[in-house]
């Protein structure tokens, strides 16, 4: 090998080593952000729902604790059999920015509602619900990250059954938004007469409360199947 030869392979060989050590470090940030807050989200303002180690800002669905139903597995908070139960934060937030990740089963199905209160038997019917399911295999004609019979996408952004989607929520009386993996899905007001309307041609009409509380619960559903969140993260809005 001659002189120019050796200079160029040293060359390949020494980007190879750095592609192997970025690709390296790259994985363990990826990893390190699971459950975590970085510095600049905590100064934003934002809180961790979920730690990756304990279930303590949440409980069943009027209940003063948590079952058993639910599990912590892998960082993640895993339902893990029949009976779980829908499961809500202890503390009530009104104007927030929330974001989590979810891994839905094949042919599951699951959901994320907010401004709950415990006024009736089940959360959907005090708290809009955000569908989570799997698209492909599952049985709802309600898809992922839209607002259950009210608010749906015209596309469709979810990543397949056993892989993570991200969802991101923001609620505020003048403006509500939902995105699914970095896409807008729909944006609308709270008891604006586009919502009112909308309500009323749905299966939640019959609920008095529905969608009226300003301040509630955030809540995770048990519909049965296994579903497993993680990287919950809260920031309030003033």
């Amino acid at each position: 090998m001659n002189k120019i030869n050796q200079v160029i392979a040293q060359a390949f060989l020494g980007a190879a080593l750095l592609a192997q050590t970025c690709f390296h470090t790259t994985s363990l940030a990826q990893e390190g952000k699971v459950n975590r807050l970085t510095k600049s989200e905590r100064q934003d303002g934002w809180k961790l729902l979920f730690n990756g180690k304990n279930l303590n800002r949440w409980r069943n669905y009027k209940k003063e604790s948590m079952g058993d139903g639910w599990v912590i597995k892998d960082d993640c908070i895993v339902w893990a059999s029949k009976g779980a139960g829908d499961i809500i934060t202890k503390k009530q937030y009104d104007s927030f920015e929330l974001v989590l990740d979810y891994k839905i089963s094949k042919g599951g199905n699951s959901g994320l509602m907010y401004h709950v209160l415990e006024t009736e038997n089940a959360p959907w019917q005090t708290g809009p619900e955000i569908q989570i399911q799997d698209n492909v295999d599952g049985h709802d004609p309600q898809k992922a990250g839209w607002l259950y019979q009210l608010y749906p996408a015209s596309t469709d952004a979810t990543k397949p059954a056993g892989e993570w989607n991200q969802l991101r929520v923001l609620i505020t009386p003048e403006r509500c938004e939902q995105y699914m993996n970095g896409v807008k899905y729909c944006e609308y007001v709270k008891g604006s007469d586009d919502w009112n309307q909308r309500v009323d041609k749905s299966k939640f009409k019959v609920f008095k409360d529905f969608g009226k509380p300003t301040k509630g619960h955030i809540c995770l559903q048990d519909h049965g199947n296994e579903v497993a969140f993680r990287n919950i993260k809260i920031r309030e809005v003033k």
